[in-house]
């Protein structure tokens, strides 16, 4: 049987550590679904879906067994619905651990075969996060080191 993994997130943007925690991934999961998701918190994006997609499909262009999809339902669902029996997360520190927990145990009770499964952020990147790329984007500040495409 396939070890499938969904890495969902709302990716805006999707960042260096995003990417790291996908092809680390790998190293443990058969295939990995790349599932950008419509927050209901998060009012309004700052980068289009559409263009997140393209941007995530090109980043791992030459990796059949990634795919990039988008969502708009319980992750707990959308990973029943596409055979993933694993959710990969990043850690970059104690306050991601205790958000990811809280939600990981949710996903457990709403889907008994889904275990999450994380991965601590590799030092270089742990201090990246999608909100001080928009920041600094906003302002017209150099986000190229932070993130894996062009935009």
């Amino acid at each position: 049987m396939k070890r499938i993994a969904l890495f969902p997130g709302s990716f805006d943007p999707f960042t260096k550590g995003h990417e790291d925690i996908v092809l680390r991934g790998l190293t443990l999961f058969d295939e990995i679904i790349v599932a950008i998701g419509y927050n209901s918190s998060k009012s309004q994006r700052y980068f289009p879906i559409d263009f997140m997609v393209d941007k995530i499909k090109a980043t791992f262009i030459d990796y059949p067994n990634i795919s990039v999809h988008t969502f708009s339902e319980l992750t707990a669902e959308f990973a029943r619905r596409n055979n993933a029996k694993y959710l990969l997360r990043g850690l970059r520190n104690t306050t991601d651990f205790e958000y990811e927990n809280s939600i990981a145990q949710v996903n457990r009770n709403l889907n008994k075969d889904l275990e999450s499964v994380f991965l601590i952020t590799s030092p270089q990147f742990a201090s990246i996060n999608s909100s001080i790329i928009r920041e600094v984007h906003r302002y017209n500040g150099d986000v190229s080191s932070m993130i894996p495409y062009k935009l």
